[in-house]
């Protein structure tokens, strides 16, 4: 039984791959950390080499029209890559104030810092988009993302809104969306990604433990696990995230999302 979501107006999500998510909301399709590479493709990092093992669910010729763009970070390619760059052409896109500045000089891209909030017009919709704090790599800027807007509805008093995390570990700061808002979905980049540092493997995405405490705090009614496999750096793939979930007691409240296949949740 799918998790109960309050929710006013239609919404569902397609997840394609990694942290690439179609959020449909109210006649709007709002697309996250674009990513389109085909399987075995590779990127040397200097620390690193990436490389991706399974092909995106939809490809940029099947994805139906995208009205707005969340990159939680340009510069690392299981957020960003070449193909997904082309999503950003001509459209609204929220992303870190490094990032707007590299991916100049698209004018539809704009920055956002934690906590500030920002309009997003599309026809006769209107949305806030609110910057959330990351932390992920030394010395590299994240951002995550609430939605909200008058058509989602109210639950107890308070705006119903969507949460993006994009890559960051747990912060205690983030419990404060909680203060106003009530997040119907949250849709949180996991996997345990771990980077090969010269002072020693460094966590910089959550792990199912982490993700089970910030979806308590932040009091959601949905829990959408992404950025979980694929990718040879992420240490908790989804037998041991859902081992992880279960023991911190929200497995009701997960919704694993079939690749490629839109799911309703309201």
């Amino acid at each position: 039984m799918a998790p109960t979501v309050n929710f006013a107006c239609p919404l569902a999500v397609t997840h394609i791959g990694t942290a690439t998510a179609i959020i449909h909301v109210d006649g709007v399709n709002i697309l996250t950390d674009p990513v389109f590479s085909p399987a075995g493709t590779e990127w040397d990092m200097g620390i690193l080499v990436l490389r991706n093992t399974d092909t995106p669910a939809l490809s940029l010729a099947t994805l139906p029209p995208i009205d707005a763009v969340l990159l939680s970070h340009e510069d690392h390619p299981d957020n960003l890559d070449e193909p997904g760059r082309t999503t950003l052409d001509g459209r609204h896109v929220f992303t870190t104030a490094d990032g707007a500045k590299k991916l100049a000089p698209r004018p539809g891209v704009r920055a956002i810092q934690p906590w500030e909030t920002l309009p997003l017009d599309i026809g006769s919709k209107h949305f806030d988009v609110v910057g959330t704090p990351c932390e992920h790599l030394p010395g590299g800027e994240v951002t995550g993302f609430i939605v909200t807007a008058a058509s989602f509805g109210t639950t107890g008093g308070k705006p119903n809104a969507l949460y993006f995390s994009g890559d960051t570990i747990y912060l205690p700061e983030l419990a404060k969306m909680k203060e106003q808002y009530h997040i119907s979905v949250a849709l949180l980049n996991i996997g345990k990604a771990t980077a090969p540092l010269p002072t020693g493997p460094m966590q910089i995405t959550m792990d199912g433990a982490q993700a089970a405490r910030l979806f308590k705090e932040i009091g959601a009614d949905v829990l959408v696990p992404m950025h979980f496999e694929s990718w040879g750096h992420f240490a908790e793939k989804r037998e041991a995230l859902a081992e992880a979930l279960q023991r911190e007691g929200v497995m009701d409240k997960v919704l694993w999302l079939e690749p490629g296949v839109k799911t309703v949740l309201a």
